[in-house]
């Protein structure tokens, strides 16, 4: 980590803020056109990415102002999360059980859709998945976390469930598991045989869709699909605050100890630098004013 003062320290933090704010802009600006594009005839509204205004003098010496644009950068922080969720509550809550859907597609390709974006949304993104676990149906987020692994070699319960218990917390127990991927080969994605009392579970036909179904798939659900997994990668990332603060930094222990989570991209460590800088620069002004 490289050691740098305090002014440093704001203008690299205004620096990575700004860097996010154009990365908010530019992301809530394609995720509303695909949406009106591909989601706009359902009754659900996409939860959208606020703004965040910035003016780069007030930013470094008006410590209000500061606070401030710190709470909206944390709020849009909490947006890219609940845009996804809500992303996922519309096509599994509303649109695939939709007349636009089910006229769109074939029913093998409207099951196999289904089973993919899971596969696309929740298998890129882990660390979504151990926060929101409930908002996709189980059967699609059990195929979604095991599918390559599955298609690699073929999977047991066990290993089906230690899997998924990564993220669910050892919520889930091995007859729901078993029940969950009866339901998946019924669906025809998957075949299960038994080996020595034990369940293995091998793909079937996988995930493919029909010629004509990954061309309407690729022309239109897709581009709304691949979003999440782009806003997330490029905006969770803020490795340019992994600084170690100067002494001379008021309150630098407590600093350094928020700036150490930048070391990790997701949503997670973002969302506590935010928050505890924000306390930070709080409890900075409050000695100021005791002063």
């Amino acid at each position: 980590m490289t050691e740098i003062n305090e002014k440093f320290f704001l203008e690299r933090l205004y620096d990575v803020i700004r860097k996010l704010a154009g990365i908010a802009k530019t992301q809530n600006f394609r995720f509303q056109q695909k949406w009106n594009e591909y989601l706009s005839q359902i009754d659900v509204k996409p939860h959208l990415i606020r703004q965040i205004p910035l003016d780069k003098d007030k930013f470094i010496s008006d410590i209000d102002y500061r606070i401030e644009t710190l709470k909206i950068m944390s709020n849009t922080v909490a947006d890219g999360y609940y845009a996804i969720k809500n992303l996922l509550k519309a096509l599994y809550g509303e649109y695939f059980s939709s007349k636009i859907f089910k006229t769109k597609y074939s029913k093998e390709d409207q099951t196999k859709i289904k089973y993919l974006v899971a596969k696309e949304i929740l298998g890129n993104l882990i660390q979504y998945n151990k926060i929101d676990h409930e908002t996709v149906p189980l059967k699609y987020n059990i195929l979604a976390r095991n599918y390559t692994m599955i298609k690699l070699k073929s999977q047991n319960d066990e290993e089906i469930l230690k899997n998924m218990n990564k993220i669910f917390n050892d919520e889930l127990d091995m007859e729901t598991i078993q029940s969950k991927m009866k339901e998946i080969e019924k669906d025809g994605i998957i075949s299960i045989k038994k080996k020595d009392d034990e369940n293995h579970y091998t793909i079937e036909d996988g995930l493919e869709l029909s010629e004509e179904g990954q061309k309407k798939y690729n022309e239109s659900l897709s581009l709304l699909i691949n979003w999440p997994t782009n806003f997330w990668r490029s905006f969770y990332n803020i490795r340019e605050l992994n600084i170690t603060p100067s002494s001379q930094i008021k309150n630098h222990e407590l600093l350094e100890e928020i700036l150490s989570r930048c070391a990790t991209q997701g949503f997670g460590p973002v969302d506590y630098v935010f928050k505890n800088l924000i306390k930070y620069f709080e409890e900075i002004k409050e000695q100021s004013i005791k002063k």
